[in-house]
């Protein structure tokens, strides 16, 4: 899964003024946005394909299929 560091370098931002400036304009920090696309992009492959949750998860970059599970139970409630 993408880091909040990872976004920042590959935009060339410090870590804080991005978190900051992605607050100020969507009132989501960094990491509640990536946590959100990463569920999108879950769902999507669950709803489009044959893969298992499990190989989903690793191809997000989850080491298993629990934690996103339960990254998405935490941004579902």
């Amino acid at each position: 899964m993408p880091t909040v560091n990872h976004m920042a370098s590959q935009l060339h931002l410090s870590p804080k003024y991005m978190t900051d400036l992605l607050k100020q304009e969507t009132g989501k920090t960094a990491l509640e946005l990536i946590h959100l696309y990463v569920i999108s992009e879950a769902k999507n492959m669950l709803v489009g394909g044959s893969r298992s949750i499990s190989e989903i998860a690793y191809q997000l970059g989850f080491e298993t299929h629990r934690t996103l599970l339960g990254c998405s139970k935490k941004k579902l409630v």
